[in-house]
């Protein structure tokens, strides 16, 4: 079964998510300019919100850096050993994996790790510490006879090859996505183990908006407190940024069985990792310029569909833009448009893959007088959650449940 979320959302004068230039990220879509807030700040945002969410706990959540060694090293921090050999002990152990620590301690590229399987990198380097001594200062003394000329891929196999087997299969079993949530959804991607990548069970979209954008400028100053009036009369410093407002077509989906598999068969946090999702994806705003910006606009609509199979995206609903009329306002106008495009889809290729859906609008039916999504509306986004994931099967990645 599959979890689709779409959503719109309106919001005011903004630049959420910024180009190499620090303008406002955008594209062009259905042949027109749009707004664009990349799925890589809305996943972000998303993980975020994770770390609030009293649905998931810490140690059942990721974190994405290459300072896996520091992370490590504060756990072993209690052993009888100087800080600088318990940091040569990780590298050595993190290297029976071919993922090489440089000389300021950090590793070659970020690593998306879960809380648990850093605790368990911490515990096998307790378990063989000795072993790995050993094996750090053997290294060590033969470190000033290795050739210069050796590839950097050669030096990752030869540590690797040095590392005791007992080491390179405790290690190996750790990295077994560590049931976080956040890299279940997102996944991963080590290059130097391929083998442990993680496919993500959640597909996220670029939020487009679904209006024909248009980029404005804001001049501003800033005034020197301590000038007086005998200085000059002009600011203390002055610049631009740009910015715009619109609302955007959101889109995300979650193939549940993925997911199960993802978190080891563990239905019971499958289910809550799918209600924080949602909860997530309607909460989170991006950081971008907000201390300018202030632009904390909830989503206007929120659709979630239960798919037994396959995906729809509505973002063909705005590839003609929107625009607002003397009746309808924007919002009003996209939630129309989504509306229509969604009984165009159904009226196409049917609704037998749907198996259940639940829409939330700020806006009351009498307003809009919707034809092809009326019979879902809630009350409420607590209840559209409760449809939502009570329609789902958490069974395990075989279809059978747990």
């Amino acid at each position: 079964m599959n979890l689709e979320l779409h959503l719109l959302q309106n919001f005011a004068p903004s630049c959420l998510n910024r180009d190499d230039t620090n303008a406002p990220k955008d594209c062009r879509f259905g042949g027109y300019r749009r707004a664009r807030i990349s799925s890589q700040c809305i996943k972000r945002a998303i993980r975020r919100a994770f770390k609030e969410s009293p649905l998931l706990s810490p140690d059942e959540l990721a974190v994405r850096s290459n300072r896996l060694l520091s992370e490590i090293a504060g756990q072993l921090s209690d052993l009888s050993a100087d800080s600088e050999k318990i940091r040569v002990i990780i590298k050595h152990a993190l290297a029976s994996q071919k993922l090489i620590v440089d000389e300021a301690g950090l590793t070659q590229y970020l690593l998306f790790v879960g809380r648990r399987e850093v605790a368990g990198l911490a515990s096998v380097i307790r378990q063989h510490w000795a072993v790995l001594s050993e094996v750090s200062a053997a290294q060590e003394a033969s470190a000033s006879d290795e050739a210069p000329t050796k590839s950097a891929r050669k030096k990752k196999a030869d540590k690797k090859a040095d590392s005791p087997p007992e080491v390179v299969k405790a290690v190996a079993a750790v990295l077994d996505g560590g049931k976080a949530a956040d890299l279940a959804l997102f996944g991963r991607m080590l290059a130097d183990l391929p083998d442990k990548n993680v496919d993500a069970a959640s597909q996220v979209a670029h939020a487009l908006s679904t209006n024909k954008a248009e980029m404005e400028m804001d001049y501003f100053t800033a005034v020197d407190d301590l000038k007086t009036r005998s200085d000059d009369a002009g600011a203390g410093m002055l610049g631009v940024v740009e910015y715009n407002s619109s609302c955007f077509y959101r889109y995300a989906n979650i193939s549940v069985p993925l997911l199960v598999q993802n978190l080891q068969d563990d239905a019971e946090l499958a289910r809550r990792t799918v209600e924080a999702f949602i909860r997530a994806s309607v909460t989170a705003i991006p950081t971008g310029k907000q201390n300018s910006f202030a632009a904390h606009n909830p989503p206007s609509l929120v659709f979630a569909v239960v798919r037994k199979a396959g995906f729809w995206s509505l973002s063909n609903a705005f590839e003609k833009p929107v625009r607002p009329t003397g009746e309808l306002s924007l919002v009003q106008a996209s939630i129309k448009a989504l509306d229509t495009h969604w009984g165009q889809l159904v009226r196409g290729y049917g609704d037998d893959q749907i198996e259940s859906a639940a829409m939330y609008s700020l806006f009351p039916q009498d307003d809009l007088e919707l034809e092809s999504t009326a019979e879902y509306r809630t009350q409420s986004i607590q209840t559209l959650i409760d449809t939502a994931v009570g329609a789902l099967n958490f069974g395990n990645a075989s279809g059978e449940a747990t």
